[in-house]
């Protein structure tokens, strides 16, 4: 397979192997440790995991191949594809295989919901290198600004596309079809909901982390692409944190476990807690919160 598809390692699960579409795994399977309460409001019993199967996240889909869709859609199921990319990052993609008439990837049996956290502001990886490449020495304090700052983006509550809302209250539904989220990396955005959706559900935070970190090994295939252009970029627009330092280009570029651990502290610090975030910013109700859980936790037998 040309392309990506022929760099891709072969990874073992949870990450899925899809021609054409790198960083594809099932969040499902995760161990609940803390208790959440099943209907009736009674606690649930035995060993818990979020169920697999229902919540996908992949890095953007341009290149996957027909063989990558049927797998999509037949072998997992996939009916919703949610987007969080801005319409720059669209346009940019456009514009860097020449094709005025190219849209984003679509195809039967899945339908793409365009779920923009930031209407006009590039939020690739080397875009937030720019953004925040004054931290790139300071441990997860780049990360967890530009964390917040998509926090605060996808709860406004003037946003016309309700991202985060919008997935949620997908999953919130009676019988929730198998979704698939998607940034450009499918690392910063792709990695906040993912990560709001696990500890809403009961995983904890070394776990929640744990699965965020994950990337890294999701995008190996696309590291040296990643980093080559935040140096150019750094490079044009004068970053001297940046300029000439692949170790920094590396780390703005990076998914580590301590930039989603203190993310996570960051919201109960400043929310309270990630349910009070998703119900007072995000505006789901608490019975919706309940059926999420009551969706996505499951007991083993």
């Amino acid at each position: 397979m040309a392309g990506i598809a022929s760099r891709q390692p072969e990874l073992e699960p949870p990450f899925i192997a899809v021609p054409g579409l790198t960083n594809l795994r099932d969040i499902g399977g995760q161990p609940v440790q803390r208790q959440v309460e099943a209907e009736g409001g009674r606690p649930q019993q035995g060993k818990k995991i979020i169920r697999p199967g229902i919540v996908f996240r992949s890095a953007e889909p341009s290149k996957v191949s027909e063989e990558g869709v049927s797998m999509l859609t037949k072998d997992l199921g996939i009916t919703h594809v949610f987007d969080l990319r801005s319409k720059v990052e669209i346009d940019r993609a456009r514009e860097q295989i020449s094709a005025a008439d190219w849209k984003p990837r679509e195809w039967p049996g899945s339908k793409r919901v365009f779920v923009p956290i930031f209407l006009d502001q590039d939020y690739s990886p080397e875009a937030l290198a720019v953004r925040f490449g004054q931290y790139s020495h300071h441990s997860s304090e780049g990360f967890v600004k530009a964390y917040s700052s998509i926090l605060t983006a996808a709860a406004d509550p003037e946003h016309p596309y309700a991202p985060f809302t919008t997935i949620l209250n997908h999953l919130a539904g009676p019988d929730p079809s198998p979704i698939l989220i998607h940034c450009t990396a499918g690392k910063d955005r792709t990695g906040v909901i993912c990560a709001l959706i696990l500890s809403l559900c009961g995983v904890d935070d070394e776990t929640v982390a744990e699965e965020y970190e994950l990337t890294q090994r999701g995008l190996v295939a696309r590291k040296d692409e990643f980093v080559a252009h935040v140096l150019n970029v750094a490079e044009k627009m004068n970053i001297e944190s940046i300029k000439g330092n692949p170790e920094a280009a590396e780390r703005m570029v990076g998914a580590r476990k301590d930039s989603m651990l203190a993310t996570l502290a960051m919201i109960r610090e400043k929310y309270g807690s990630v349910e009070s975030y998703v119900v007072e910013q995000c505006r789901i109700t608490r019975p919706s919160v309940e059926q999420i859980r009551r969706n996505l936790v499951v007991t083993l037998e």
